[in-house]
């Protein structure tokens, strides 16, 4: 997938100023220059970058405006995309929600240089980069966004303080034992965590399994 097709894609989902389609469409070179450099997509998969991470990081957007009942909330929130590594799924949401403040969290600072170097590329004014662990993170977000860092129960201890809204985060496999571990652990309250299936919107095999889901406050 290119960027003309990748764009063909999404207007049937998303309504895009001409500045958003303009830096959704400058991410392939960007990606691939710095990936030259600083390895943070696998070589063989930076062919897919639009079809594997960009839209993967998009299903979030997708469930947020069609499932959730949360866009408007989620629009001007601010946004901790924990584990980012070269700005997934931070980057792609960014452009989308432009009035969202996103802060790119990652503790391997080479991958926070590439995150950094293209949101600024972007000119993405509301995309703040940090080389740091969750917990030294002071304060708290309405929304954490991450993309499959860790197990659920390794990942929600580092940010059950951080979030007033909920947790958005993509995961594949079978996930029922790991909610159901959180859940017992941290005793979450029943109704609190929902799921939506990646692949009800996008019909690719390499989307089976894949799950974004929903840690309610």
């Amino acid at each position: 997938m290119n960027a003309k097709e990748f764009l063909d894609f999404i207007r049937a989902d998303f309504s895009l100023t001409g500045e958003q389609e303009s830096r959704f469409s400058q991410l392939d070179g960007l990606y691939r220059e710095w990936n030259e450099k600083i390895n943070v997509i696998s070589r063989k998969d930076i062919d897919a970058l639009y079809s594997h991470h960009v839209l993967h990081s998009l299903a979030i957007a997708r469930y947020l405006l069609t499932v959730s009942g949360l866009p408007e909330q989620f629009s001007r929130a601010h946004v901790l995309d924990l584990g980012t590594g070269g700005g997934f799924p931070g980057i792609p949401l960014a452009i989308l929600f432009p009035d969202a403040h996103f802060t790119l969290c990652d503790s391997v600072g080479k991958k926070t240089i590439v995150a950094q170097a293209v949101s600024q590329a972007l000119a993405l004014e509301n995309v703040e980069v940090v080389n740091a662990r969750a917990e030294t993170l002071p304060g708290t977000f309405d929304f954490v966004v991450s993309r499959a860092v860790a197990a659920l129960p390794d990942f929600y201890p580092w940010v059950k303080d951080k979030y007033t809204s909920g947790i958005l985060y993509l995961k594949g496999g079978d996930v029922n034992e790991e909610i159901a571990q959180v859940m017992a652990r941290h005793r979450l309250p029943r109704g609190c965590v929902g799921t939506w299936p990646v692949d009800s919107w996008l019909q690719d095999p390499y989307y089976q399994g894949k799950l974004v889901i929903h840690i309610r406050r």
